[in-house]
C-alpha cells in the first residue's frame, strides 16, 4: 500500500460522501414532488425555477434554526446520537461497485471505494449499527415519547434484520460469493430478481422496515408518539437524523440494485464502460420512486401486526426461500443442467402463494369469529 493509494481512497470517499449529501437534499425534493403528483396537489414550486432550490432553502432554515437541548437530557449522548445514526448510512456503500474499471488519461480507475471478499457481510454488519443511534437519541432525550419511539425502532429493526439477512443469503448462494463484484458479474446473463423474485420482494419489504419508511414508520407515529425518537431534536441535530433516513434510502436502493437487479450491468457496458454508472443510477432512481409510491399508497399498519408480519410471515418465508435456492443450485450442479435453476423461482412463488393463502384464511377466520 502506497501513499498514492491512500490518497485515492480518501478522494473517492470524499467525493462519494458529497454525492450522498447532495442526493439526500434532492431526494427530499423528488419525494415531495412525486407525492404531490400522486396525490393530485401542488408540490414545492416557489424557491427557484420549478422549486429546485427548495432543498437549499430548507438547509438554510435548519442552519439558522435555534437548537434546544432538554435540561434533563444526557448532553453528551444527546449530541452524539445523530452522528452515530448518520455515519453508518454514509459508509455502508463503500463496497458497492458503481461501474467497470475505466482508463482515464492512462490511469486505471476502479469505480468503488473498497473491494473486499466479504462485502455482503460488511453491509450487514454496518446496517446493524444504525439502530444504536436511534435508541440513544430516544433514551438521551429523557422524554417518554422519544424513549418509546427508540424502543419501537430497536425492536422493529432487529426483527426485520433477520429476514433482510436471509434475503442476502439467496443472492450469495446464486453468485457463490460474498464479494459484490462477483455478484454483479454473475448477473451478466440474467438478473437475480428473475431467479429469486420472492427473495427480492422480501429484501424490498425488509428494507422499508429497516429505514422506518411507511407503512413501517411506527417509531415516529405522530398520532401516538408525537415525532418519536427525534421529538426533542431541532436545528442541525434534527437535520442529521433526517439526513440519515434519506441517505439510507439511497444506500439500500444501491445495494438492492447491486444484489438483485444486475448492478451496473446493461447493454453495451462491455464496449462503453461509462454506461455502467448511468445504468445503476437509473435503477436506484426507480427503486427510490417505488419507496415513495409505497408511502403515498399504503396506510400505516398497527404495531403488533407489524411485528407479527416480521416474525410470523417474512422470517419463515425467507428461510423457505434460502432452502429452495440451495436445493435448486444443488440439483442444477448435480445433473449439470442449468435449466433446473428455474425450479428456484417457481418453488419460491408457490411457497409465497401458500403463505398468502394461509394469511387470508386466518384473517377470514378472525373476521367470522367477530361476527
Amino acid at each position: 500500500m502506497t501513499l498514492f493509494h491512500v490518497l485515492e481512497w480518501l478522494i473517492k470517499g470524499f467525493v462519494w460522501s458529497m454525492v450522498l449529501l447532495g442526493g439526500f437534499a434532492y431526494l427530499t425534493l423528488f419525494e415531495r414532488r412525486a407525492l404531490a403528483r400522486i396525490q393530485s396537489r401542488i408540490g414545492p414550486n416557489r424557491a427557484g425555477p420549478w422549486g429546485i432550490l427548495q432543498p437549499i432553502a430548507d438547509a438554510v432554515k435548519l442552519i439558522f434554526k435555534e437548537e434546544l437541548t432538554p435540561a434533563t437530557a444526557d448532553k453528551l449522548i444527546f449530541l452524539l446520537a445523530p452522528i452515530i445514526t448518520v455515519v453508518p448510512a454514509l459508509i455502508i456503500t463503500a463496497v458497492v461497485p458503481w461501474g467497470p474499471s475505466l482508463d482515464i488519461f492512462g490511469y486505471h480507475l476502479d469505480l468503488y471505494i473498497a473491494d473486499i471478499n466479504v462485502g455482503v457481510l460488511y453491509i450487514m454488519s454496518i446496517a446493524s449499527i444504525a439502530v444504536y443511534g436511534i435508541v440513544l437519541a430516544g433514551w438521551s432525550s429523557n422524554n417518554k415519547y422519544a424513549m418509546m419511539g427508540g424502543l419501537r425502532s430497536s425492536a422493529q429493526m432487529i426483527s426485520y434484520e433477520l429476514a433482510l439477512g436471509l434475503s442476502f443469503v439467496s443472492a450469495i448462494l446464486l453468485a457463490g460469493s460474498m464479494r459484490m463484484l462477483d455478484i454483479v458479474n454473475m448477473q451478466k446473463s440474467i438478473w437475480f430478481v428473475l431467479l429469486q423474485p420472492v427473495g427480492t420482494c422480501i429484501f424490498l419489504i425488509a428494507t422499508l422496515a429497516e429505514v422506518n419508511r411507511a407503512p413501517f414508520d411506527m417509531p415516529e407515529a405522530e398520532q401516538e408518539l408525537t415525532a418519536g425518537y427525534h421529538t426533542e431534536y431541532s436545528g442541525m441535530k434534527f437535520a442529521l437524523l433526517f439526513m440519515a433516513e434519506y441517505t439510507k434510502m439511497i444506500a439500500i436502493s444501491a445495494i438492492g440494485a447491486t444484489l438483485f437487479f444486475g448492478g451496473y450491468q446493461g447493454p453495451f457496458v462491455d464496449k462503453f464502460p461509462w454506461l455502467g454508472p448511468i445504468y445503476i443510477f437509473i435503477k436506484i432512481i426507480i427503486l427510490l420512486f417505488g419507496m415513495i409510491w409505497v408511502r403515498a399508497t399504503f396506510p400505516r399498519i398497527r404495531y403488533d401486526r407489524l411485528m407479527a408480519f416480521g416474525w410470523k410471515v417474512l422470517l419463515p418465508l425467507s428461510l423457505a426461500v434460502v432452502f429452495i435456492t440451495a436445493v435448486g443450485i444443488i440439483l442444477a450442479q448435480h445433473f449439470e443442467n442449468s435449466l433446473l435453476m428455474w425450479i428456484i423461482p417457481v418453488a419460491s412463488i408457490l411457497a409465497a402463494g401458500f403463505v398468502v393463502a394461509m394469511i387470508d384464511r386466518e384473517l377470514r377466520r378472525k373476521d367470522y369469529a367477530r361476527r
